[in-house]
């Protein structure tokens, strides 16, 4: 999937003990990313919260989706053909639907919800994304992307599907730990940098006091329901992004809500982010673009029917870096 940029817009927040009101006070460097949206294949389209101009990165998470909740009964849901990925992860997780993953190294896969689909680009992999004839009714989930860290991103792709996931009660909610480490339980996914990855569900009205590694970014996405965080109201499709040094955040929500909470160390390294390349320059991302082309490097996906797309044409200026702030180098 490519990717645009889009604004975001500075809040104020503060936290409070579990069952407390929160308080609201200054945090000037907390920033609440509405999102936008955009098409992806014939068929969907979903919200984009990361990238955007005011924040590229939350830790290594670089790219955020949030598709539906949408009625797909007499539609063909998720559609798209086999298209190329470099220097990344694909995290796919589901809260409705089907979608069959299959790859170039053989892979065929379907994803249901409470399962994860991990794809590692490495040097180069090329996948599809299809919801089958027979699809439940409504598609509801996420896709997000967790860039490489240069000791990684020219490795052997891989493909991991986790059925099972760790779960564990949070007070008013239920957590289910998509990536990394959380409340002593662990993940099976399989990263290359300090990560986070939790879907907090609310089983009834209540407010939790979620624990934070200090040292990390963070994000609070809001799937379904209404909620606060850090004093800041969250509507369906809209994400939190909180700076390194806090030790916890209060989120209050009814029963029902959905979040997912993001997180990782701050990425020192600068990418250059394109269509769906991740690299660290304009030679890599020309050079990925010219093997898609060439049908070099990223091999075929299995029993896939429907084209490979193409690579749209590259700007006529030149790509830069960027760190995750989105500063240009």
């Amino acid at each position: 999937m490519g990717h645009t940029a889009g604004v975001g817009e500075p809040i104020d927040g503060a936290g409070g003990p579990y069952g407390a009101t929160v308080a609201t006070g200054p945090e000037p460097e907390s920033v609440l990313l509405p999102g936008h949206d955009v098409p992806v294949g014939r068929y969907t389209t979903v919200r984009r919260l990361l990238p955007l101009r005011e924040r590229r990165m939350v830790g290594a998470w670089c790219f955020v989706d949030h598709f539906g909740p949408e009625d797909v009964r007499d539609r063909p849901g998720m559609q798209v053909p086999p298209h190329p990925h470099t220097g990344l992860q694909t995290v796919t997780w589901l809260v409705e639907g089907e979608i069959v993953h299959r790859d170039s190294l053989g892979s065929d896969e379907s994803i249901r919800p409470g399962q994860l689909n991990l794809m590692t680009s490495g040097r180069g992999i090329a996948h599809s994304e299809m919801s089958p004839p027979d699809h439940p009714p409504a598609m509801h989930g996420l896709q997000l992307w967790v860039a490489l860290p240069e000791d990684a991103r020219h490795g052997e792709p891989r493909f991991e599907h986790h059925a099972a996931l760790p779960v564990l009660p949070l007070g008013a909610a239920t957590a289910t730990v998509l990536v990394g480490e959380f409340g002593g339980r662990r993940s099976p996914a399989r990263v290359h940098s300090p990560l986070l990855g939790v879907e907090l569900v609310f089983d009834r009205d209540g407010s939790l006091q979620v624990p934070l590694e200090a040292g990390f970014e963070h994000g609070v996405l809001l799937m379904a329901g209404s909620a606060t965080v850090a004093g800041a109201g969250l509507e369906p499709g809209s994400l939190l992004f909180l700076p390194p040094g806090r030790s916890d955040v209060v989120i209050e929500a009814a029963a029902g809500a959905r979040a997912v909470l993001l997180g990782g160390a701050p990425f020192g390294e600068d990418l250059v982010m394109w269509w769906n390349f991740v690299g660290r320059s304009h030679e890599d991302i020309v050079a990925a673009r010219e093997d898609w082309a060439a049908g070099r490097r990223f091999g075929t996906v299995v029993d896939c029917d429907h084209p490979p797309l193409p690579a749209p044409e590259l700007p006529t200026v030149r790509l830069k870096p960027r760190d995750r702030n989105g500063r240009y180098r």
